[in-house]
Parts: structure tokens; sequence; C-alpha cells
């Protein structure tokens, strides 16, 4: 979990920095909800599996495939809500999203796979 917090805050200043100094089109003005919402969706899905681990290393297949629906679910909720507000650039906001959303699979997948091989 600590990759994670370290990764968002690195990504913070990715942003910040394209936001203040670049002329940035394709960053949406709220960044830093999407930011924070996938960290407390990562936060949400470390702490479950956590959880569901313990004692029994046999379910982590379903309870990974569960955790992946979850956060696709909390996903397409979350962008519906914004969608439904209306809220401005529309098209940015998806791009920001989608990127964060790919960004964000493949550190879980690449810490995943980091594990597994150390496990192994």
């Amino acid at each position: 979990m600590l990759r994670t917090f370290i990764v968002t805050i690195l990504l913070a200043i990715v942003f910040f920095v394209a936001e203040q100094y670049f002329v940035s089109p394709w960053v949406h003005p709220s960044w830093k909800i999407l930011l924070l919402f996938f960290l407390s969706v990562s936060f949400l899905i470390h702490r479950l599996m956590d959880a569901g681990l313990q004692g029994n290393r046999e379910r982590f297949v379903p309870l990974y495939l569960g955790a992946t629906v979850a956060r696709f679910i909390l996903s397409l909720v979350f962008v519906g809500f914004f969608l439904f507000r209306h809220i401005e650039l529309r098209r940015t906001f998806v791009f920001t999203f989608l990127v964060l959303y790919i960004f964000y699979t493949g550190f879980e997948i690449w810490t995943l796979t980091r594990n597994l091989r150390r496990d192994s």
C-alpha cells in the first residue's frame, strides 16, 4: 500500500507541474478528485484482499477477480455520477479517468507479479 501512496504522490506532482507550467488540454481541472478516488479504491481493495486472505491463500484468485470487478463497477458509478452532474469538459474528464484507470491497473498488476516472483 505504501507503493501506491508514493505513486499517487508522484502523479500529483506531475499533474501539478503540468497544470502550472504547461498548457495541458489533456488534464481535466478536477484531477485531484480523480487521484483521490483511485487512491481510495486502491486502499479499499488492498484492505479487502488482506482481510480475505487471512489464513487461506487458495482464495486469492476469486478474491482478486472480485476486487477487479468491484473496481470496475465503482469506476463506472464514479464516472456516471460526474457525467450525470454535467461536469465541464466531459471528454477530457473521461480521457484523464481512463488514463489513470489503466495506469493504476497496470501498476497493480506489476506489483502483483513482482510479489509473485519473490514468493515462488
